[in-house]
């Protein structure tokens, strides 16, 4: 009998305890946010812009690089046994002048400084030189930072890349490595960087894969603002089922336009927007 009555008050005096140490519990696990939470990733701003006007591209155009150069449209196209460098008229699509790679190259990016036109070959390590008046061929100069993508220059450097996040400065005449930048957006790596432009202090970089087209700012190794083109690609795709990657920067200073296209697209593109 002592020992039932011990154990009925053990249990009821224990009771209170209990209850308490449920309640504490439950307050633990309902704690109100105390707004230490991460904060979301910042988002890159958007470009606004609308399509000006369209003009007719080769379809058999594997396009690398984009160029005008007094006016004419300039284009390096890739694949092996196919790669040329084509001068036509952005109007009529008429070519004008073209030289074809030998078989063993494949064309990648292009850019004009002063009157000197640099293409860059894929996996081959050579950089052609003509002039860029009648595409006679100047010189070659090897090429060892990796694979060859896109090209631009800023007057002083040529600056291309090799599908990182990294934009490489060569000298002029001599492809000699100066120096690298690492490209950011919002902290992150600015993966696939592709086909570029240099544009009043800023670099536009087709980004491969995506529908974007990221506006850099060297001075900071930052993408400030991006396209999404996304639309465009789309409409492309729907009228061209053979369409492959948005691939093609141009920049008219002449008109102050500027120009897109993509891997055996029907058309080049003429957007307007605040550069």
């Amino acid at each position: 009998m002592p020992t039932l009555i011990f154990g009925f008050m053990k249990k009821f005096l224990l009771a209170p305890v209990f209850v308490a140490f449920l309640a504490a519990v439950g307050c633990n696990n309902n704690k109100p946010d105390t707004g230490n939470s991460a904060p979301e990733t910042p988002k890159t701003p958007a470009i606004a812009y609308s399509v000006a006007n369209t003009y007719p591209h080769d379809t058999t155009f594997f396009t690398e690089g984009l160029e005008f150069y007094k006016g004419k449209l300039l284009e390096s196209t890739g694949n092996y046994g196919k790669s040329k460098l084509v001068q036509y008229n952005l109007v009529t699509g008429k070519v004008e002048r073209e030289v074809a790679l030998d078989a063993k190259y494949f064309g990648e990016g292009i850019t004009v400084l002063r009157d000197t036109l640099y293409q860059l070959t894929y996996r081959e390590g050579v950089v052609h030189v003509y002039d860029a008046k009648d595409f006679k061929k100047i010189k070659e100069l090897p090429y060892s930072n990796g694979e060859g993508w896109g090209l631009t220059h800023d007057s002083t450097f040529i600056i291309g890349n090799n599908s990182g996040n990294s934009l490489y400065y060569y000298q002029p005449g001599t492809f000699k490595l100066v120096k690298s930048l690492g490209i950011t957006e919002n902290g992150e790596p600015a993966v696939n960087l592709n086909e570029l432009e240099y544009i009043n202090g800023f670099i536009y970089a087709n980004q491969w894969q995506y529908n974007y087209i990221l506006k850099i700012d060297p001075a900071k190794g930052e993408v400030v603002a991006k396209m999404d083109l996304s639309p465009i690609v789309q409409q492309e795709k729907n009228q061209n089922p053979n369409a492959e990657v948005l691939n093609g920067i141009a920049y008219n200073p002449e008109t102050k336009k500027f120009y897109v296209t993509g891997k055996n697209w029907s058309k080049i593109y003429e957007l307007q927007f605040n550069l």
